[in-house]
């Protein structure tokens, strides 16, 4: 599939509608038209991966659009998601003990104990 024919794809793939859009840019900006680097920088994205928040208005899905190759786009719902899976990843774990100095022998167990009794004894 050519590039033109899945960029005409995604622009019409339908996305449920959200009252407010989580934009994170996902390209670098050199190498990028004027226009479009005007374009982020009116919806505040000025480094890559960072992510801003946005009312749903059609000036913005304008503006989309034009930098779609550039930034992806997450509804509340998608954000709220990835961002609670992230924090699970980030979770505290129990924290692992290493000792340096050594163990005791264990005791044997009262059973083999006596077994090794009664053969020493015969």
């Amino acid at each position: 599939m050519s590039g033109s024919a899945f960029n005409a794809f995604k622009s019409r793939v339908p996305v449920a509608w959200s009252p407010r859009l989580y934009i994170t840019l996902v390209r670098g900006l050199p190498g990028t038209r004027r226009l479009h680097r005007r374009t982020l920088e009116a919806m505040r994205l000025r480094r890559c991966h960072r992510t801003v928040e946005h009312r749903t208005t059609p000036s913005l899905l304008g503006m989309l659009t034009q930098v779609k190759r550039l930034v992806t786009v997450e509804t509340e719902e998608m954000y709220n998601a990835r961002k609670q899976a992230e924090a699970e990843m980030r979770a505290p774990r129990p924290p692992l003990v290493v000792s340096h100095q050594p163990q005791p022998p264990a005791p044997k167990p009262a059973a083999a104990a006596a077994v090794g009794a009664a053969t020493t004894a015969q």
